[in-house]
């Protein structure tokens, strides 16, 4: 109750309120020992019993355009997953249900019906490795050890470092080295979801938004390509779901690094009412509704977890 106090305080509603939006990637079934700040079904469940109890969860195209508007009501709250992974509509849309709640979903329609995203293509070769070390010296790295989940974790975020920002030609091709020196065999091609199950989120009433075709780097990219990325993924989802297209999720989504001005003017001239980036913050009226701040604290503890979202009403976030 103390805690719902203070929230109404800090995102009052009007002209005067804050929007707060949550950002997951996934909800897996259980804790993974490499990642485990992932969101598995418990955690999920546990993080949205505290955001019932302090905040008001809605559709994010609803609130954007309240807050437009000024007429946001006050503790306001959208959640949003990206990249478009098969939990999201197994195990994220049935808890999310459960608790009477709406998220969006940001899907990369080039990796929908057994698509593989480049890093989940790492992180899997080297869980899937049978050694214990590993040579990835093609890749630029020295020899790594392998015979803990903590360290083919460490192994892992060193490879994505290093091939991150490549040229996306490079990157596939840095990709496909790691594939053969650690798992030549063959990787998950279930991972993200299938296009019926895309059309499955508005049947349950989820919304959908674009997140480009193959999640690049849109700073890294020239701009004609990026441009296409951006307007071939909201055409995709249209001609999927039959319906307009109005959110968009910059892939990385960093202001002034992973995306710069003039991919927010792409995403405005698209078509796209409002779009989401990674910098952590709350909106407000005069925010840039084309680059919507998001943030999850990773906190544990409930207390916590508030207070790390109360502080986060007080910033802007940033802008290219």
């Amino acid at each position: 109750m103390f805690l719902k106090s203070i929230t109404q305080l800090a995102a009052p509603g009007g002209t005067r309120a804050r929007l707060s939006i949550l950002i997951f990637h996934r909800v897996l079934a259980a804790q993974d020992p490499l990642f485990p700040e992932e969101a598995d079904d418990r955690r999920f469940d546990e993080v949205l019993q505290w955001v019932r109890r302090w905040y008001r969860v809605m559709p994010l195209d609803e609130a954007v355009d309240a807050l437009r508007e000024d007429r946001l009501p006050a503790r306001a709250m959208a959640i949003t997953f990206d990249d478009g992974y098969a939990d999201n509509a197994t195990r994220a849309v049935p808890i999310l249900q459960r608790h009477g709640m709406t998220a969006t979903f940001f899907v990369a329609t080039s990796f929908l019906d057994g698509g593989r995203m480049w890093n989940d293509t790492v992180i899997e070769s080297l869980r899937r490795c049978t050694a214990d070390s590993v040579d990835l010296g093609p890749v630029g790295l020295a020899p790594m050890p392998l015979r803990n989940a903590a360290e083919r974790r460490a192994a892992a975020m060193a490879t994505l470092r290093v091939t991150k920002y490549l040229p996306a030609d490079e990157r596939h091709q840095q990709v496909q080295r790691v594939q053969h020196i650690c798992a030549p065999g063959a990787l998950p091609d279930d991972l993200m979801m299938q296009t019926d199950q895309v059309r499955g989120l508005l049947r349950a009433g989820m919304q959908v938004g674009a997140h480009t075709r193959t999640h690049p780097i849109l700073s890294r990219i020239p701009d004609d390509q990026a441009r296409h990325e951006i307007q071939r993924s909201k055409e995709d989802l249209q001609d999927l779901l039959g319906r307009p297209v109005t959110l968009f999720a910059y892939p990385n989504g960093k202001p002034g690094v992973d995306y710069a001005p003039q991919h927010v003017a792409m995403v405005r001239e698209s078509g796209f009412s409002a779009a989401v980036s990674t910098s952590a913050g709350a909106s407000a009226r005069d925010s840039d509704f084309h680059q919507l701040p998001r943030f999850t604290p990773w906190d544990q503890q409930a207390w916590r977890f508030g207070v790390r979202l109360l502080r986060n009403t007080r910033s802007a976030g940033a802008r290219c």
